[in-house]
């Protein structure tokens, strides 16, 4: 609860002071899909579980459109609590990333890795900024 928590005050406090609102945001940002991805990786496995994070990441942000953010960061005092802030255009956008060969390879190479996987589903409170 403390990772999202500070997660959701440094994106709150990112989107207030460190931008001003975008004239060329697509009006169909009220649709997109946000939501957080809390993980638990093995410590035995977690240099391995990065690299496999990173790839995939990488791969997403650069081959799809819809996949508009994807920050993942993890707890200082438990480097295997990670958390991914995803943002996606819309629920197609996410339906066809969790389809890509670059996502299942992530999904199939990382199962025994995970410990945990809890998907939070979240609502934008400022839904027309976005983050720089």
């Amino acid at each position: 609860m403390k990772t999202f928590s500070l997660l959701i005050m440094l994106l709150i406090s990112t989107t207030i002071f460190g931008q001003k609102p975008d004239s060329d945001m697509q009006p169909s940002s009220i649709n997109n899909k946000v939501r957080l991805s809390k993980i638990i990786v093995d410590p035995l496995h977690l240099d391995e579980y990065n690299i496999y994070l990173r790839e995939e990441i990488e791969a997403s942000m650069r081959l799809e459109p819809g996949v508009l953010t994807l920050y993942a960061v993890s707890e200082k005092e438990h480097p295997n609590r990670i958390t991914i802030l995803e943002i996606y255009s819309n629920e197609e956008a996410y339906q066809s990333h969790i389809k890509t060969s670059h996502f299942l390879k992530y999904k199939e190479g990382t199962l025994d890795m995970v410990q945990s996987l809890e998907l939070i589903d979240t609502i934008p409170l400022i839904p027309e900024l976005k983050i720089k």
